[in-house]
């Protein structure tokens, strides 16, 4: 009698916190045939600490062209594959999505295994309204299409939710408060873990603090939906030489000061410098 194909299992990790995985989770991956793992170092001390010993395999961003075919080979063959991300549910910011789809384009069976997750964390903990909620994840590096999806967020009536590094934290509510207006927000910090942090306040309030002093570990904001009305006004902005100009006489350094109007108006650092330099000559 032929062998019907495994399953693909997508089991959820811990966010930082070790006891929040499940017990369903550790079985999983004792059962398994293979865990796909998105880096095989850092999973290999989760396996370690609960005494998992089945074998790894990576599969990532840059290897999932050639490693996803050969894992779905694998499923079809009959063998169960559980994939994990680094922390929480695989499929949410990482190549897991990818894998589901060839599983299911295979006609191999999917099941979550549910556990900890980063966005849904913060959200429940945040204050902010949780019946409706849009997960946008890392925002485009790209300044273009950075400006264009956060424009086409402004007025929507949902929670957002996004993932960001901690280095372009302060920059990111700059400019989120430039495009949505001084709404109500929270930073989520190094969830789970020892030092875990929510600081709540309005968009501006958050980007000066975080720009005064950088944040460490993982960061998740969230942000209240719109109104209805767009945040941006009509009005024509000064240039902004001048915007950095009004920002000094207030007392903000001005490398600070160049920082935030390229933050809020979506320029490159440089060329807000170079037209300070201009308008100073």
């Amino acid at each position: 009698m032929e062998k019907g194909s495994g399953t693909l299992y997508l089991c959820a990790t811990p966010i930082g916190n070790l006891e929040d995985m499940t017990f369903r989770g550790v079985r999983v991956l004792k059962e398994a045939a293979v865990i796909a793992a998105e880096d095989t170092r850092h999973t290999r001390k989760l396996l370690s600490h609960f005494d998992i010993h089945t074998p790894l395999v990576s599969y990532h961003e840059h290897n999932k062209a050639a490693r996803g075919p050969e894992l779905v080979a694998r499923l079809s063959a009959g063998e169960d594959v559980a994939v994990v991300s680094d922390a929480g549910l695989p499929g949410i910011s990482d190549p897991g999505a990818d894998l589901v789809r060839l599983a299911l384009a295979a006609g191999v069976p999917v099941t979550p295994v549910p556990g900890a997750n980063a966005a849904l964390a913060a959200l429940v903990a945040s204050g902010l309204d949780t019946a409706m909620f849009l997960f946008v994840g890392f925002l485009p590096r790209a300044a273009k299409k950075r400006r264009e999806l956060v424009a086409s967020l402004a007025e929507l009536p949902y929670t957002l939710i996004f993932y960001e590094s901690p280095h372009r934290l302060a920059d990111t509510l700059a400019e989120l408060t430039a495009a949505f207006g001084d709404r109500p927000a929270v930073v989520g910090r190094e969830l789970t873990k020892k030092f875990e942090e929510f600081a709540h306040g309005p968009l501006a309030t958050l980007g000066s603090r975080f720009a005064a002093q950088a944040p460490r570990g993982e960061i998740t904001l969230v942000v209240a939906g719109g109104t209805g009305k767009a945040a941006a006004q009509d009005e024509p902005q000064d240039e902004p030489a001048t915007a950095v100009a009004r920002l000094v006489d207030g007392g903000t350094p001005k490398k600070e000061a160049i920082r935030r109007v390229a933050a809020e108006r979506g320029l490159p650092r440089r060329e807000v410098y170079q037209a300070v330099v201009a308008a100073e000559k």
